[in-house]
């Protein structure tokens, strides 16, 4: 009898060896691949240098970064700083209620776009933002050539900000701005 009660534990401890090395293993949930918004710098926080004692995602700070100088360079190009004169004429004024919502508009448009996760894009579509019909702030449709005024823009505005128009991430945010230029060029 001891003999089968020794028999039995080692069974017993044998047969659960065996059934845990045919567990199936634990696979690691997969890895997702780094969106767009991850090689801009991601959800790293950082310190906000226009907002002392904050953080912001190092992401959303190198787009608003872009935004912004991009903004000042289409507020000087003449070959299409006309569909803005209502912002450059607050700005002007000393008025920066319209040039901080545009940053913020552009800012949070880019960072949806590139696959942000923290931030949604609340203004307006596309094709309404850009017809004066429903724009008042619009100065006239842009047409083939504004468009490519505001993606050269964009590039000097980057540029400005530390970022190399060579910059593979950058050139992934030019082409999803080329994307949207049946919905922007409207005459």
């Amino acid at each position: 009898m001891k003999n089968l009660i020794i028999v039995s534990i080692i069974a017993l401890g044998f047969s659960s060896v065996v059934f845990q090395s045919c567990k199936k293993k634990d696979n690691p949930a997969p890895t997702r691949p780094p969106t767009l918004y991850d090689s801009l710098g991601g959800t790293t926080m950082v310190s906000d240098p226009a907002n002392q004692g904050q953080q912001i995602e190092k992401g959303r700070l190198l787009i608003r970064s872009i935004a912004d100088s991009a903004i000042f360079v289409i507020a000087a190009d003449t070959a299409i700083n006309g569909h803005f004169t209502t912002l450059i004429g607050e700005v002007e004024s000393g008025n920066l209620s319209g040039y901080q919502a545009l940053s913020k508009n552009l800012t949070d448009f880019i960072a949806v776009a590139t696959s942000a996760k923290d931030y949604q894009y609340t203004g307006m579509n596309m094709v309404d933002t850009h017809n004066p019909a429903t724009n008042p702030r619009m100065n006239g449709k842009a047409d083939n050539a504004d468009m490519d005024a505001f993606e050269k823009d964009l590039f000097i505005g980057a540029a400005q900000a530390g970022v190399p128009a060579s910059t593979p991430a950058l050139i992934s945010v030019g082409k999803l701005v080329e994307s949207l230029r049946s919905q922007v060029v409207q005459q």
